[in-house]
């Protein structure tokens, strides 16, 4: 797993237009696990502090029992912005339970609820140019890839350094 800037340090033009993605709109989709493993999708909203990319909760709510139980999660940026493309983060959630750590994220003036440090797993930028499908993954510790799909033809795959 990676934290927001190491993905930045790897890919750093890739993370600009996700993190232009993340920046275009407040709420994003959260999918989680519930405790019978069927999914959750919950808004949310996301915040860029130091290294990490960090998502918050209401205290005791059902997606922050979610994450407590089982970290998975994907997020996908507001999809109704036409430009830029679709972005999507994966990864695993690690609960902040020390309030100083959180008051030094959220602010001095916090109230209990929960924080959660995204630990990334993935993330995918998809985006069409003229009639090409294009795909870009990164993933910690393998290769970035990119998918082109001209013309709903086949997959054309290119390693990216």
């Amino acid at each position: 797993m990676a934290t927001w800037q190491r993905f930045t340090t790897e890919a750093p033009e890739l993370a600009e237009k996700v993190l232009a993605r993340f920046l275009a709109d407040k709420s994003h989709m959260l999918a989680t696990l519930r405790a019978d493993g069927s999914p959750r999708v919950s808004g949310t909203e996301v915040d860029f502090h130091g290294p990490d990319i960090f998502v918050g909760s209401m205290l005791d709510a059902v997606k922050a029992k979610d994450l407590q139980r089982d970290g998975r999660f994907a997020i996908h940026a507001y999809p109704g912005v036409e430009d830029g493309g679709d972005a999507k983060i994966a990864g695993v959630a690690v609960e902040i339970t020390d309030w100083e750590e959180l008051k030094s994220v959220v602010g001095e003036d916090a109230e209990p609820s929960h924080l959660f440090r995204l630990d990334l797993t993935e993330v995918v930028l998809t985006w069409v140019d003229t009639d090409t499908l294009w795909v870009e993954r990164w993933a910690p510790d393998r290769p970035r890839v990119r998918f082109a799909r001209p013309g709903n033809g086949p997959v054309i795959r290119t390693e990216l350094s």
